[in-house]
């Protein structure tokens, strides 16, 4: 299991060797991006900052930004191992890690439990929304399973709503009036992820990924970001759209060994 954001710092924190009660991690700056390191990194602006050993929670080093480095790196620096989240020529990765997702993302883990598929719910919903988008109908109860159960009332802790779990703004924008009719909200989510998979030239992972935390996190990441919840949304989903293909019949393919 990759380790969460304040396990990764303390970790990062803790490669420094130290006989005092509190450590120093640099926090790094570089055209406007930001990084953590273990020493002063060549060509940023680093300043240090004070872990405390004895501190209940991580302190938070990054500011009000609300992005987050996934992997920590290592690499050789005037004859020492230091490591940072910026990967910087010579570095290799060290450790991957997650991030509680900041204030005002949208990604959440999804309502729908990973299950059987239930392919009776919404039946002719779907199969339309496929036909009208040429979205794989498959994908497209994938999502839905994970993001609702197919609870039409659904609502979101974040405030998504329906079937597709859409958020206010992207209802707006997708012309959804009533985001809780079973059958405007598929056919909304239809045309979004029928968007997505365009823009992501057919890769479903980023597609999801975005669906579940937003192009713009998608973006800054140029990936799938490190988020929890999302990590967790796209293997939720990638595991139910093979069960979904499966049960209506079509051959589920496999990697090659």
């Amino acid at each position: 299991m990759k380790p969460t954001l304040p396990a990764a710092l303390v970790l990062l924190s803790l490669l420094l060797p130290c006989a005092a009660s509190a450590r120093t991690v640099y926090r790094c700056v570089r055209d406007s991006t930001v990084s953590l390191a273990t020493a002063p990194e060549p060509g940023s602006r680093c300043t240090p900052q004070q872990i405390d050993d004895s501190a209940v929670q991580t302190p938070n080093l990054w500011g009000n930004m609300g992005v987050f480095a996934g992997t920590l790196y290592e690499r050789e620096q005037d004859g020492a191992l230091v490591y940072s989240t910026r990967n910087l020529p010579g570095s290799r990765v060290f450790l991957k890690f997650t991030v509680a997702t900041p204030p005002g993302e949208p990604a959440h883990p999804g309502l729908g439990k990973v299950g059987a598929p239930q392919l009776n719910r919404h039946a002719k919903q779907f199969k339309a929304a496929a036909r009208a988008t040429g979205v794989d109908d498959a994908w497209l109860r994938a999502i839905a399973h994970a993001e609702s159960g197919f609870d039409a009332g659904a609502v979101s802790p974040k405030g998504a709503q329906g079937v597709m779990q859409l958020m206010p703004d992207t209802a707006t924008e997708l012309g959804v009036a009533d985001p809780l009719s079973a059958e405007q909200s598929i056919n909304g989510g239809a045309r979004y992820m029928k968007a997505l998979l365009k823009r992501y030239k057919g890769d479903r992972t980023l597609a999801a990924a975005a669906y579940n935390a937003g192009i713009g996190a998608v973006s800054r990441y140029k990936g799938v970001p490190p988020y929890a919840e999302t990590l967790a949304y796209v293997e939720k989903v990638s595991a139910l759209y093979l069960r979904y293909r499966e049960a209506m019949g079509f051959k589920v393919e496999t990697p090659a060994r």
